[in-house]
C-alpha cells in the first residue's frame, strides 16, 4: 500500500503547532551553539527554539550550565544578545535580579528592605546541557534519555575525524511551516527540478536515505582527495552536511504555524579555499529550497489540496517522519 501525505491541517492550524512545542520540542535534544563560545566564565549564547527562550552559561568552575531566558520575577530576559559575556553574575536586563551561574537569586533590588522574600524559592528555570563534538545541545526535558542516545548513529558514522575549528554564520527566515521544510530536507526527489546548478553526481542515489534511530542519512560522492562526504538529518529539525571538507550546521528553528529561521554554520579548516564555493552553492540551495517551500505553504492554505502519495523508492524517510510527528502529537 502507497502511503500518503499528511493532512494538511498538519501545516496550518496553530493547534498543531502548539502540540508539537509540546511533544517534540519540548522533550528532544536542540543544537545550541558552540563550545568554543563559551571559552570563559560568564560567557553565554542564547537563541529561541520553537518559542522557548533557552540560554548557556560558564560557570567559575568551568562547568556549563543551562536556563530558560526569563526570569521568574515577571519574565524578563536574562541576556538580550546571542553571545556574550556576563560579569561575576546574570543580571536580570529588566529589573536587574541577580543569579549565580547555578541559577540561584542572590539579591532582588528594592526586595531586600522590604524582607519576606525567600530567594531560594526563586531560582532560575534550568534546562538539560550536554556537548559533543565542540556542539553545545540543550533540552528542556530535565528527564530526557542522554544526547549520546540520538547521536549514536552519526557519531559511528564520522569516527575519528578531526574537529573543524573556522567557521561562517549566517540565518534566514523562510515564510513555510517548518514541517514542509524538513521533509523537502528528507527527499531527492526534487534535486533535479529545484537545483539543476548542482553537480550531476551528487544526484546520484540520493534518494537512498537510510534511518538509523533518530538519525538519517546519505553517503555523498566522494572528493578528489578521497575524503568521504555525508548528508545526514537527526530528528526532529537539524541537518548536517559533510562535503569537500566544509561542515554545514543548518538548524530549522520554527517561529510559529507558518514560518522558520533557518540557522546555518560552516566549519571548516583555517584558510581553506573550498568555503568559499560551498557557502555559496549552499546558499543558492537554500534560496532556490526556500522559494519552492514558500510556494508550496501558499498552495497549502489555498484550500484546494488535501493529501498525495508518496513514492516508496523516493519519500520513504519523508512517510517516515510524518508518521513519527502523527505518533507524538496524537
Amino acid at each position: 500500500m502507497i502511503a500518503t501525505t499528511a493532512p494538511v491541517e498538519f501545516y496550518r492550524d496553530p493547534a498543531i503547532f502548539a502540540a508539537e512545542r509540546t511533544a517534540i520540542f519540548a522533550k528532544s535534544w536542540q543544537f545550541l551553539g558552540l563550545e568554543s563560545d563559551l571559552a570563559r566564565a560568564g560567557d553565554f549564547i542564547a537563541e529561541t527554539i520553537a518559542g522557548f527562550p533557552l540560554m548557556a552559561v560558564r560557570d567559575e568552575a568551568g562547568q556549563l550550565r543551562a536556563f530558560h531566558n526569563v526570569c521568574p520575577h515577571r519574565a524578563g530576559p536574562l541576556v538580550g544578545e546571542a553571545r556574550g559575556r556576563c560579569g561575576r553574575e546574570i543580571v536580570c536586563r529588566y529589573h536587574g535580579w541577580r543569579y549565580g551561574f547555578d541559577g540561584r537569586l542572590k539579591a532582588a533590588d528594592h526586595f531586600d528592605d522590604e524582607g519576606g522574600l525567600d530567594l531560594g524559592a526563586y531560582s532560575l528555570f534550568p534546562i538539560r546541557i550536554e556537548t559533543w563534538r565542540g556542539f553545545v545541545f540543550v533540552n528542556v526535558d530535565l528527564e530526557a534519555a542522554p544526547l549520546a542516545d540520538t547521536l549514536r548513529p552519526l557519531d559511528a558514522r564520522l569516527g575519528n575525524r578531526a574537529s573543524l575549528s573556522a567557521r561562517v554564520r549566517d540565518s534566514h527566515t523562510v515564510a513555510c511551516n517548518w514541517k514542509v521544510y524538513v521533509e523537502n530536507c528528507l527527499e531527492g526527489y526534487h534535486l533535479e527540478g529545484i537545483h539543476p546548478g548542482l553537480e550531476a553526481d551528487v544526484h546520484a542515489g540520493r534518494h537512498d536515505v537510510r534511518i538509523e534511530g533518530d538519525v538519517a542519512m546519505h553517503d555523498l560522492p566522494h572528493d578528489a582527495d578521497g575524503s568521504e562526504g555525508l548528508w545526514a538529518w537527526v530528528w526532529p529539525n537539524l541537518g548536517l552536511t559533510l562535503n569537500r571538507g566544509v561542515l554545514r550546521i543548518e538548524h530549522m528553528r520554527p517561529i510559529g504555524p507558518d514560518s522558520l529561521l533557518l540557522w546555518h554554520l560552516y566549519l571548516h579548516e583555517p584558510e581553506d579555499p573550498r568555503v568559499d564555493a560551498a557557502h555559496d552553492t549552499s546558499e543558492r540551495m537554500t534560496d532556490e529550497d526556500a522559494w519552492i517551500c514558500e510556494r508550496v505553504q501558499q498552495n497549502l492554505d489555498a484550500g484546494v489540496y488535501r493529501t498525495g502519495p508518496l513514492s516508496p523508492s523516493h519519500e520513504g524517510a519523508l512517510a517516515w517522519f510524518q508518521a513519527r510527528v502523527s505518533s507524538l502529537i496524537g
